[in-house]
């Protein structure tokens, strides 16, 4: 998900998307823990959405 994509979502879709978000990233660092995944950088792609969604919504926070 890109930064452009994020803008455009309200404030509700981010929070529920984060949400999703964090989930997805536990339960495929979960896997990994277990049995290696087939690709890791989903790891690091997810933990990075997770960053980007926060972000927004922090700085519409502040507005």
């Amino acid at each position: 998900m890109k930064q452009s994509e994020i803008k455009e979502l309200s404030v509700a879709e981010l929070q529920e998307k984060l949400g999703e978000t964090k989930k997805s990233y536990s339960d495929m660092k979960l896997t990994h823990a277990i049995s290696p995944l087939e690709n890791p950088i989903q790891l690091r792609s997810a933990r990075r959405i997770v960053a980007r969604i926060a972000t927004e919504l922090t700085k519409r926070e502040l507005q």
